[in-house]
Order: C-alpha cells, then sequence, then structure tokens
C-alpha cells in the first residue's frame, strides 16, 4: 500500500510538501536512536519516532524508509522541514504513541 493511503486511512496529518504518495509501506520500524533506526530500518518501512529534527531527515534518506510518522504529537523543527521538502521526505504525524500506530500499521499492511 502506498504512504499516502495508509496515511489517509491511519488520518495522519500531513507536515510536508511530498505525500510519499509513489513509496510503498511494506512494515514499519519504532526507534528513536538515530544511529540505531540507521542500522536497522528496512527500506520501505514507515518510521514510528518523536525525532523532528534535521538529523532525522538524513537517517531517513540513508535508511530509505518510505515516510515519518512523528508519533505523540511530536515537533518537527524549521530546518528539519526545510530539508524534508528539498529532499522529498513524506512527514506525517499522529497524537498516538508508537507501540498503538505501529499495531494501526501491521493491521492496515495486513488487511491490504
Amino acid at each position: 500500500m502506498n504512504i499516502q493511503t495508509l496515511a489517509e486511512k491511519l488520518g495522519w496529518k500531513l507536515l510536508t510538501e511530498s505525500t510519499g504518495a509513489d513509496r510503498e509501506a511494506l512494515g514499519c520500524y519504532c526507534g528513536d536512536l538515530l544511529s540505531w533506526v540507521m542500522g536497522r530500518a528496512k527500506a520501505d518501512d514507515v518510521w514510528l519516532t518523536v525525532m523532528g529534527n534535521i538529523n532525522a531527515i538524513a537517517v531517513a534518506t540513508l535508511a530509505d524508509v518510505s515516510a515519518i510518522v512523528l508519533v505523540e504529537s511530536a515537533a518537527l523543527d524549521a530546518e528539519a522541514l526545510m530539508r524534508a521538502n528539498q529532499q522529498e521526505v513524506a512527514i506525517y504525524a499522529t497524537e498516538l504513541p508508537a507501540y498503538e500506530t505501529a499495531l494501526q500499521v501491521a493491521e492496515a499492511l495486513k488487511n491490504e
């Protein structure tokens, strides 16, 4: 399922210009330790995190995740927003915690 469809289905708020409509969401990764995420997230995972800074954009690009989802209404700083728009990294936000969001993603992908 493409990330834009998944986001619409789960009610995520788009924070960037890019929706990621051309990216497939194949899995989910939860984590906030950037070096850990960089080494373990898989390409086309949806990355659930509270890290809304410029370093998260770099990690998302290196790990080739389909999108970042900021959980628990975590803030996205202005510099990160600018870089995400430049690199066409889709960033969404949800009020839910990572665990509940991951359950929703898993259910949506299972029922695809």
